[in-house]
């Protein structure tokens, strides 16, 4: 791969998991992984300036890419990021820099919270508005209703100055993290995977009483800007918010290269001790007067970097291996460990993923394993210590039946490479029905609020549900139900039963309108995901008509593969599925495509859109609608059938097969202009 075609690849990767992080709050790699790609992709645009696109992730501070959820507020003084260093080398490079030209430069070292950074304005003493980073230049979210529930952040201070703006990190204390998790578990909701995550939802939150009861914390570590007082050091200033009532972040005063590096390495031997979770250490110059002589670049202060500690790791034991089975019949493996604290959370289990995982590693029951979390949310072994193995330990084998049926197992067919699936042949066994009626209920299928993994459960051992369809016929139970107590905490009153039973039937009533996409998904077919769902709905006009559909039929769609066909062809091709259906439809749940019966207008009849980026003022769904709505066709992949992109910011390797292909690229504004919309 040449250097040019490394750079795209790298922007492509990066704004990917820009939007996984800040937009989606679910990151899939480590903070360590993403900083790595981001230091190559900077290392290669300073070695070939030429390449370097203002669309390109080093040109932005970056927070979230997506649009904002509440009112913009405008930044007064921009929230810029710090510059990353990895290593002692890098730090002492950055010292010594300033030690060349500064006057004999001071120090401070500081926690860098893993949390969601915001700004708190006071005026006259009285806090009147708070934002988030947002682009960290020109606009931030007005979270000043959320910020107001969090008790750390006082409303009045003793000294009632002109203006005030401080910077600081909202964060949630591990402990507070477990709890909200145990109870999601309990009541069957949805998890979030850390703290952060859970901290950056709580504050997007549009009741503020959810961020009251979660308990969300603040650390204050920056003066943004202030009127009618004077100061020359930061510390004097963290010890002047101190004592007006913030939570300042902690700090060490440091004057030379080697004070710098022994205050940056107590803070990581300590970081596992903490009640709340850090991601580094922040390295500031101490006057205020040099740092406004050292200035900034567009995206970092040229006065502070943030050292990035590498992902933690922990010695635990392998207490059992236990096997579960998911919707899809896949055994998983499962490592239950000795419980050990893990970059700010409680691990107690790891997956092992499948037997050539096991194999490679060579884990055993009884093993001393290395623990680290995967994209700081995931534990995973990476690598056993064999000179502290028992003599007794024997290999694990991944059972030839089924830990929940019984029924024997097979390796997947036509998949002798590595990491090979081992499946249940029973669709029937109990531990997939319960795992594909969780899935089916889930957001990414048909967002049925209320049916989590526990109230399923509840209702199988109940005999209320033993397919899908049963899920609609419910109501016809509801007094049964609330007697169970299905929804409620053992020795609920009746009447908050009630209430929850009645609330979970609303929810499975208003999944009936969803559009056959969702429901194609929530079936669960094997290597059938959302995206060739949507291609499902898109060609044919009702459920039955895809069940019609033969193998050939569905292999020609554009975008549908050979394995997908033969999957969906399949499935429906099952005599339980043809019941499953006729039940649904029964039940009164849509099996109508509402994309097709939308397609009233016929402007852009017979051509096909593909949407990359996000858009100024519509949401990609929103505009495949309105494409629909039309009679065009939207789809995932651009070729040369491809009529029009639709192209947003951030738009990535879409936009630029587009433009290889010489397909013609429009914007939102082109749109509606083609539509005689007012843009």
């Amino acid at each position: 791969m040449d250097e040019k075609q490394r750079i795209k690849e790298l922007r492509e990767q990066i704004m990917y998991h820009n939007r996984k992080y800040f937009d989606e709050n679910s990151p899939e790699i480590s903070d360590y992984d993403y900083d790595m790609m981001l230091r190559e992709l900077e290392d290669m645009e300073r070695k070939h300036p030429e390449l370097i696109t203002p669309d390109s992730p080093t040109q932005h501070v970056g927070e979230s890419i997506k649009r904002e959820m509440g009112k913009k507020v405008r930044h007064d003084v921009p929230m810029l990021s710090l510059e990353d260093r990895f290593s002692q080398a890098e730090i002492t490079d950055f010292v010594r820099k300033m030690q060349k030209d500064l006057a004999k430069p001071a120090f401070t070292v500081e926690h860098k919270i893993d949390g969601l950074s915001v700004a708190l304005r006071y005026r006259n003493g009285r806090f009147v508005q708070g934002m988030t980073r947002g682009d960290g230049i020109n606009y931030g979210e007005d979270v000043t209703a959320n910020l107001k529930m969090i008790e750390s952040i006082p409303m009045t201070l003793p000294n009632q100055l002109p203006y005030l703006e401080v910077r600081g990190e909202v964060y949630m204390d591990n402990d507070i993290f477990e709890a909200i998790n145990a109870r999601q578990e309990e009541m069957g909701g949805k998890t979030f995977a850390n703290p952060r995550n859970c901290a950056a939802g709580t504050l997007r939150q549009l009741n503020p009483q959810v961020v009251a009861e979660r308990k969300l914390s603040i650390f204050i570590f920056n003066l943004q800007a202030v009127e009618g007082a004077e100061f020359a050091l930061h510390s004097e200033v963290l010890d002047w918010l101190g004592q007006q009532g913030f939570k300042v972040i902690p700090y060490v005063k440091c004057s030379s290269e080697d004070e710098v590096w022994e205050a940056i390495c107590k803070i990581g031997e300590t970081r596992g001790e903490l009640s709340y979770g850090i991601d580094g250490a922040v390295v500031k110059i101490e006057s205020l007067r040099d740092r406004e002589m050292l200035g900034a670049s567009s995206k970092v202060p040229r006065w502070a970097v943030a050292y990035k500690y590498p992902p933690e790791e922990k010695q635990t034991r392998v207490l059992h291996i236990e096997v579960n089975v998911g919707r899809t019949g896949r055994l998983t493996p499962l490592a239950i460990l000795e419980p050990v604290r893990l970059a700010g959370t409680t691990v107690s289990r790891a997956s092992l993923h499948n037997q050539d995982q096991i194999n490679r590693l060579d884990i055993r029951i009884g093993d001393t394993v290395i623990v680290r979390k995967a994209a700081e949310i995931i534990p995973e072994i990476i690598e056993v210590v064999k000179d502290k193995r028992p003599d007794e330990t024997l290999p694990f084998v991944i059972p030839d039946k089924c830990p929940v049926c019984g029924a024997p197992t097979v390796r997947e067919a036509n998949n002798d490479k590595e990491g090979a699936n081992i499946l249940c042949t029973n669709s029937s066994c109990p531990a997939q029905i319960s795992r594909l009626i969780t899935y089916f209920a889930s957001r990414e299928a048909m967002d049925i609020d209320g049916l989590g993994p526990a109230v399923v459960e509840a209702l199988i051992k109940k005999d209320y549900i033993k397919d899908l369809s049963d899920i609609y016929y419910l109501k016809d139970h509801r007094d049964e139900l609330i007697s169970d107590a299905i929804t409620g905490r053992p020795n609920s009153k009746k009447s908050d039963t009630s209430k929850s039973i009645d609330k979970l039937l609303a929810a499975i009533e208003k999944s009936k309108e969803n559009d056959i996409d969702r429901l194609i998904n929530g079936f669960g077919i094997r290597n059938v995901g959302r995206q060739t769902a949507i291609i499902l709905r898109d060609n044919f006009d009702d459920m039955f008509s895809i069940a019609n559909a033969g193998c050939d039929e569905l292999q020609n769609l554009e975008g549908f593969g050979a394995i997908s066909a033969q999957a969906v062809y399949e499935f429906f091709a099952k005599t339980e599925t043809r019941y499953m259906l006729e039940r649904l439809q029964k039940a009164d749940v849509n099996m109508q495509s509402k994309a097709s019966a939308r397609s009233i207008g016929s402007r852009f009849q017979g051509s096909t859109f593909v949407l990359t980026g996000t858009l100024p003022t519509m949401t990609r769904e929103e505009a495949a609608q309105l494409i629909q709505e039309n009679g065009g066709r939207v789809t995932n992949s651009v070729s040369k059938k491809t009529a029009y992109v639709l192209a947003g910011d951030n738009a990535g390797s879409k936009l630029n097969k587009a433009q290889d292909l010489g397909v013609k690229i429009i914007s939102e504004a082109d749109l509606l202009k083609m539509l005689n919309f007012n843009s």
